[in-house]
């Protein structure tokens, strides 16, 4: 059986920072940015952990504003 890899691209300039992807990760691949803020002041989400990834699209299911783009391929 293939191995799925997966990948999440955020928009960073729509992020809110809600958290609810953050919250909705089951392996805990997406963490809310400490440090910096997007252009309307938010700390923005981010893929901290993208080896954890495993593509399940929880992340953007959840997301208010549609800011995650889910990325799936097989490897191995």
């Amino acid at each position: 059986m293939a191995k799925i890899k997966g990948y999440v691209e955020v928009n960073t300039s729509r992020c809110k920072g809600c958290d609810l992807c953050v919250v909705a990760c089951p392996t805990g691949a997406l963490e809310l940015e400490p440090r910096e803020v997007n252009d309307r002041g938010y700390h923005y989400v981010y893929l901290k952990h993208p080896d954890e990834c495993i593509g399940c699209a929880n992340c953007g299911y959840v997301c208010p504003d549609g800011c995650l783009t889910i990325y799936r391929m097989k490897v191995g």
